[in-house]
């Protein structure tokens, strides 16, 4: 299989992962507590280790501002319903995932907030766009760093800055950039940071985190509450991070993987794995520039751009047809349809099918995109 859909979930995972969570798994893999037996102290040491590298990679505040959570969805929902209050004003844009649209959305619909949508073009929001969105009721700005169907990076460091001289709060989801665009928390002012950690962290399914900055102590709420692991006497949550935005056990096995993940990716830095996957993208643009039925959704800018491309099937064929040609006949996996991100495939005019997104990782080669490349050429010259 010539795996292509890493904006996904990223396969396969680094060695060290597996080998970590192997180990982990055999020797600790106890329900964490801070006063409990050796296995449990090993299991609350792998979360705090966990913490310290997340903290080391984003430049963070304190290891203790980074919640654990089950993935991005998980830690956009804890931020989004922690904080959101009755009457608030909220910005957010057409390029975001469903994990951000469809909360707010929902909270628009019954009357808790009140919601800006700022347009994109061509894949990027400009910063200017945001600022004039912005209301004096607004206390949230929420957005995606970098599109997961277009790929593209946004200007967040320009917006964060922004945002704060509003004294509005900064959510940004990084699903697809946490481990491939370098993002320094100490030197941008973002309050609330959300990825999972089974995409360009390299860890398994079930992971991801949530960055809570200082300036939300004692504004946002527990959404999960339950046990700890530490502090069973209070009649409520725990009001100390992370414990307050983590009820109930915790995925120590799936930590132990993210871990090594980020280390992982800390050996080889953001930047050189970001280039190697715009690389390879680079050939499939070529090749797209080249033809005549096949278009790039999006403008292609490889400075400012992820390991992840739409392309628009030319007439006659849909990107599902596409998706399982190429599964079928040529053992290609990609990822067609909506991916989870219906306003930006309004205003492509991409919806409802869709589009073709690839997206290759650190182990592709470029002999499997020109596979891919073939792969399509094949297949169009067969239908049209």
């Amino acid at each position: 299989m010539i795996y292509l859909d890493n904006a996904a979930t990223s396969f396969p995972k680094p060695e060290p992962v597996y080998q970590a969570m192997d180990r982990f798994a055999r020797t600790s893999l106890a329900n964490p507590g801070r006063a409990g037996h050796r296995m449990a102290l090993a299991a609350e040491k792998m979360l705090d280790d966990t913490r310290h590298r997340l903290n080391q990679l984003f430049g963070g505040r304190a290891p203790e501002r980074w919640i654990l959570t089950h993935n991005c969805t998980d830690g956009l929902n804890l931020a989004l319903k922690g904080l959101i209050q009755h009457g608030d004003h909220v910005v957010t844009t057409d390029l975001e995932h469903n994990s951000v649209s469809r909360p707010l959305r929902a909270l628009e619909k019954t009357g808790v907030i009140s919601l800006t949508r700022v347009a994109s073009t061509q894949g990027y929001v400009d910063a200017e766009a945001i600022r004039a969105a912005l209301e004096p009721k607004t206390t949230l700005v929420v957005m995606t760093h970098a599109s997961n169907v277009l790929g593209t990076v946004q200007p967040i460091e320009t917006i964060a800055s922004l945002v704060r001289e509003a004294g509005a709060f900064f959510l940004v989801d990084a699903a697809q950039s946490a481990g491939v665009v370098p993002i320094n928390l100490d030197a941008t002012p973002i309050d609330l940071l959300a990825f999972p950690g089974h995409k360009s962290l390299y860890g398994p399914t079930g992971t991801g985190a949530l960055y809570v900055g200082p300036r939300t102590d004692g504004k946002i709420r527990p959404w999960r509450e339950g046990g700890t692991g530490g502090d069973s006497s209070s009649e409520t949550q725990p009001s100390l991070l992370p414990y307050l935005l983590e009820g109930g056990t915790p995925n120590v096995l799936g930590a132990s993987g993210l871990a090594a993940g980020i280390d992982w990716v800390m050996e080889r830095g953001p930047d050189v794995l970001r280039n190697h996957e715009v690389s390879l993208l680079q050939q499939v643009v070529d090749w797209a520039e080249r033809s005549e039925a096949w278009g790039i959704a999006g403008r292609w800018d490889p400075a400012t751009h992820v390991g992840a491309l739409s392309l628009v099937a030319p007439e006659g064929l849909t990107p599902q047809d596409l998706g399982s040609i190429l599964d079928v006949s040529f053992g290609i996996a990609v990822r067609p349809g909506l991916h989870c991100a219906p306003y930006i495939h309004r205003a492509l005019h991409t919806f409802p099918d869709g589009t073709l997104r690839l997206s290759p990782g650190p182990f592709t080669t470029s002999q499997q995109i020109d596979r891919f490349v073939e792969a399509l050429t094949e297949i169009t010259a067969g239908v049209l």
